[in-house]
């Protein structure tokens, strides 16, 4: 049986992810909870996405400043079931979603990219790209 098209997510599942991320970065910003290595490197909350069910929250995090986030996985995974505790309190819901953390890596894709765009050959194509598409327009 071929598996079907994963379906973009509905508009509750949005709202809900977004209500869940903003509990977990208020609890994090107010120092709600307290973990050494949470408060020597502080994380932002970049996302939530909910399976569609709402049973698992998949909560993507960055350190802030960038750099090693094992020692964050470490801390929110052990902080875990206050995290999901606040959520419980801030977010009303029948059930209170699974909280699984994964580091947010799309600030690291972005640099990559524009680090790529400003290498002079690649700028160099560029350019050439923008003046060709004149000349055919002057046609």
């Amino acid at each position: 049986m071929a598996k079907q098209p994963a379906k973009a997510p509905s508009q509750r599942q949005l709202r809900v992810a977004e209500e869940i991320r903003q509990a977990l970065s208020q609890a994090l910003e107010r120092g709600d909870i307290y973990d050494p290595d949470l408060t020597r490197r502080p994380v932002t909350i970049t996302g939530v996405n909910l399976s569609p069910d709402m049973r698992n929250a998949m909560v993507s995090f960055t350190p802030l400043g960038g750099g090693e986030a094992e020692t964050s996985m470490k801390a929110l995974m052990r902080q875990k079931g206050h995290l999901r505790n606040h959520v419980a309190h801030a977010v009303h819901m029948k059930y209170v979603p699974a909280l699984r953390f994964v580091e947010d890596k799309s600030f690291d894709v972005a640099d990559h990219l524009s680090a790529l765009l400003r290498d002079p050959h690649v700028a160099q194509d560029l350019v050439d790209d923008r003046s060709g598409d004149q000349e055919d327009e002057d046609d």
